[in-house]
């Protein structure tokens, strides 16, 4: 029984080494393919051409073949979004490799996949040159009859670094560096500038640029005069504005003494004197013209209001319906209040609840001047007359608040002093 046992064992053993060498045999015939990566060539901004060929498929067909690519060396088909796909098959193939950055080095290998495996051929270099960066210029935003907001937007450093940014200004065309606006550091997105000292009645040209180690690009050209920009009243005074839907507004509290035909408007301070006032009359805050005139404009009373005269030409006082456009648009009172206001906490006071001023409507709280004479809630309220009157001698108003993002419908008396927003006819 011994003598059976090892002859089976032995028998088994030898099986077991004749398929053994049967596997290998089998796993020496199964071969990856063989190929070659090209040299670079037509190398633009952000794609060269490459690709390679395919000498030997091995010892099975190439379903798969194409190039990867990488700033890290010896890429392969793992990274899918840098890979080609170009057919399948042996033989020399061609392909584009686009989406690349410029001032960039990338390393490039051919691929040919099988059922028995992926092979890469030899590793090539494509250097990307540096360009010169793209740069688009803002829109021009007149802040007074002196100064404007403005900039722009670097949307690419050209494949190196941006060095320095900004604007350039001259009332000739085309202005160049020497004109310039500098920011103190350089890099990629949105900037802005603020520009003062300008001439309200000159003509300026400005564009934006960007300076990279290749050299300086410019954005489109914008021609402007600071006049044309603004709103003008009979005192002289401009004003910025802004369309919200199918709307114009002023973006500035009103601040004239005088009609639009030029005639002046009674400046009243006295306290008794504004009480007793029952004709056109305008007073500043405090009576103190000098702290509050262009900040928070001036306040009226509805006799100047209802004059019919007191907005520039091709403007006026809104009237109760038309604040409601505007307040409907905005989401109705309990919304709009927030998407009017100023952001700022230098002027309306903290924490000005929901301020947003997304429509750049810049409102502001002048306060208010009451029927007999006394001045209150300057920086906690702001406060706009309407055109239209209601029964008793009040009108209706608008008023905003610090402390929600309300705006709120009343009405008061007429002899009150309230600030004005003007439309477009």
């Amino acid at each position: 029984m011994e003598k059976y046992r090892r002859i089976g064992c032995t028998a088994g053993i030898l099986f077991c080494s004749v398929l053994l060498l049967l596997s290998c045999k089998k796993d020496q015939n199964r071969q990856i393919p063989i190929l070659v990566t090209f040299a670079v060539s037509n190398i633009k901004n952000t794609s060269v051409d490459s690709g390679g060929n395919i000498t030997s498929e091995g010892s099975e067909p190439v379903t798969a073949r194409g190039v990867c690519w990488s700033v890290q060396q010896n890429p392969t088909i793992a990274h899918k979004d840098s890979t080609t796909n170009d057919g399948k098959g042996p033989g020399s193939f061609p392909s584009t490799i686009t989406g690349m950055k410029q001032g960039t080095n990338y390393h490039i290998r051919a691929y040919a996949t099988s059922s028995v495996g992926t092979a890469y051929g030899n590793q090539v270099v494509a250097a990307l040159p540096a360009v010169l960066p793209t740069v688009t210029t803002s829109m021009i935003v007149a802040i007074d009859a002196a100064s404007v907001k403005t900039g722009g937007v670097v949307t690419s450093n050209g494949g190196s670094k941006v060095i320095t940014r900004g604007v350039t200004l001259s009332n000739r065309q085309n202005p160049i560096v020497d004109n310039k606006y500098p920011l103190d550091e350089g890099g990629v997105g949105s900037f802005t500038f603020l520009i003062k000292g300008l001439d309200a009645d000159s003509v300026y040209y400005l564009r934006a640029y960007a300076t990279n180690s290749i050299g300086t690009a410019y954005g489109s050209e914008l021609a402007f005069t600071l006049s044309k920009l603004l709103l003008k009243d009979a005192d002289g005074n401009y004003y910025r504005y802004v369309t919200i839907g199918s709307q114009v507004w002023m973006a500035d509290n009103l601040r004239t003494t005088r009609f639009r035909d030029s005639s002046a408007i009674a400046i009243v301070d006295g306290y008794t004197s504004w009480s007793n006032l029952i004709t056109p009359g305008v007073c500043w805050y405090n009576n103190d013209e000098e702290s509050h005139k262009k900040s928070y404009g001036a306040l009226y009373n509805w006799a100047t209001v209802s004059s019919g005269k007191l907005c520039p030409t091709g403007w006026h006082v809104p009237s109760d319906a038309e604040w409601k456009v505007l307040i409907d648009r905005l989401g109705g009172e309990t919304e709009a209040g927030g998407k009017l206001k100023e952001t700022s906490t230098v002027n309306w006071r903290i924490p000005n609840t929901d301020a947003t001023n997304e429509t750049a409507f810049n409102a502001l709280p002048g306060g208010s001047r009451s029927s007999t004479g006394e001045f209150g809630n300057l920086n906690s309220y702001g406060n706009w007359w309407s055109s239209t009157s209601a029964t008793g001698n009040v009108a209706y108003y608008r008023y905003l608040y610090f402390g929600n993002g309300i705006a709120t419908k009343s009405f008061i008396s007429q002899k009150y002093g309230l600030s004005v927003r003007c439309v477009k006819n």
